[in-house]
């Protein structure tokens, strides 16, 4: 009889011949690389297609941080470090074939909404950061995940991350000088240029790669639009953007261990601690939901497949990345590239986590890379994040309004906090004034509640 999979032991899997394939040796043991229907060859190539889907925030992350105040070398530094650590410890503790790194969303949150939008410092904001990772960590090891999910309706967790799409796009578009302030119009086209003809070229460049299914799309096109830009000020008009400052340095880390966890412990600082913490543990939970159903990576009972110890490494990671000097890390969507290429377990992840390390050398060289080349990629990341919009039951108008709220808001406020707040309260107050009362829970009360405390303080 052929064994089937109720049949197997850990120790191997079904051949097409009926029998039994062991692992081949100690590395396909641990990680289970042939019981789970893969080769040491699929997952190393796996690992290489994640990293060249995701590589972009390499440039990216240290970019917007930047705007914080964070010196872009020692964000660089700090950005390697929290995606060399926290990957490989989602694939030799979890076993889990994800990209742990400084997350879109949480970069613009830190910098556009903490620092420029309440005016925090940065070491102040890195202290939010780390409460909000301790806070997730709590949250993964006593697994309230259930309570947790069922209480935030599904409306509002989908117009976040669509809200956060939009915000990034626009701070994309601003970085280019494509949309610029206005007296008239509060905002308008931006003067047609060498900077915005080479921005423009750019993001077609990439949108076309993109659609194109090129592995690395969005990195190729932050080198094609640092290329395009090179000439600017030399041989046509502009000022020079792109500047040869050196191949490689050693690791600059000014800005670890500058966390000011105790300035962060104060009342009008809560919200956006909260504000962190959701977003991460959403996004995260999300991830490997949409993971686990895309390459059937889930336990015996139907679950993402190790939740709690991911949910746990996504933790940690958010509270370590504070001290390193960044911004929240969190699960990658990105890691579907080399699911999709057949990567299984946590090899992926370790792949992932070595490639990161030689970029630690490369700041000077990286530091080449003007706004308007990594512009194109914040257009193209906001506009994979409005995928979820579809999800949004907008024939339910108690459901469509507040979500419609959070996603417009952010952008028009330049806050993601304020969009999150004025999402939760409107959803509370329409429940509570359409005699629905019983369908806010707890959670959403204290939502409630922590956003007047935080349009009180800040407002």
């Amino acid at each position: 009889m052929e064994p089937n999979a109720s049949s197997l032991t850990d120790k191997g899997t079904a051949r097409s011949d009926g029998q039994v394939a062991r692992p081949a040796n100690w590395l396909d043991h641990y990680f289970g690389v042939t019981r789970r229907g893969s080769s040491l060859r699929t997952e190393i190539l796996a690992g290489i297609a994640t990293f060249l889907a995701s590589m972009y925030i390499i440039v990216v992350n240290p970019a917007i941080l930047s705007d914080a105040g964070i010196p872009f070398s020692a964000a660089l530094s700090a950005t390697v470090l929290i995606s060399f650590m926290s990957s490989l410890a989602m694939g030799l503790y979890a076993r889990n074939p994800i990209l742990v790194a400084p997350g879109m969303g949480m970069n613009a949150l830190f910098t556009y909404t903490l620092v420029q939008g309440a005016g925090l410092s940065w070491e102040v904001a890195l202290g939010c950061v780390f409460w909000s990772g301790v806070l997730f960590a709590i949250l993964a090891m006593f697994n309230v995940r259930k309570a947790i999910i069922e209480a935030i309706p599904s409306s509002l967790r989908y117009a976040i991350t669509c809200g956060i799409g939009l915000f990034i796009t626009f701070i994309g578009f601003k970085n280019a000088g494509f949309i610029v302030g206005s007296d008239a119009t509060l905002v308008t086209l931006g003067n047609m240029d060498a900077s915005m003809v080479t921005f423009f070229i750019g993001m077609m460049a990439t949108a076309i790669l993109v659609i194109l299914r090129f592995n690395g799309a969005l990195i190729l096109g932050i080198a094609l639009t640092t290329l395009l830009a090179s000439p600017m000020g030399r041989l046509w008009g502009g000022d020079v953007v792109v500047e040869w400052s050196g191949l490689a340095a050693w690791p600059d880390f000014s800005a670890v261990m500058q966390v000011d966890i105790w300035g962060a412990l104060k009342v009008a600082y809560l919200p956006f601690i909260f504000v962190m913490l959701f977003t991460n543990f959403f996004d995260a939970l999300s991830c490997f939901m949409a993971l686990s159903e895309s390459a059937d990576l889930k336990d015996k009972d139907g679950n993402p497949r190790n939740l709690k110890r991911s949910m746990t490494v996504d933790a940690f990671a958010s509270m370590i990345a504070a001290p390193l000097g960044t911004s929240a890390a969190q699960t990658f969507i990105e890691s579907g590239a080399g699911v999709a290429q057949g990567g299984r377990t946590g090899l992926v992840a370790v792949t992932i986590a070595l490639l990161f390390l030689p970029f630690l050398f490369l700041s000077p060289l990286l530091s080449l890379v003007p706004s308007i080349a990594t512009a194109p990629a914040l257009v193209l990341v906001g506009l994979f994040m409005l995928a979820p919009i579809s999800k949004i039951e907008w024939t339910k108008f108690d459901q469509a309004f507040p979500a419609f709220l959070a996603i417009i808001l952010m952008p028009l406020t330049y806050s993601i906090t304020l969009g999150i707040a004025f999402g939760f309260l409107s959803f509370v107050l329409i429940k509570l004034f359409t005699g629905r009362i019983e369908e806010i829970k707890p959670a959403m009360w204290v939502s409630a509640a922590l956003s007047v405390v935080m349009l009180v303080t800040t407002h």
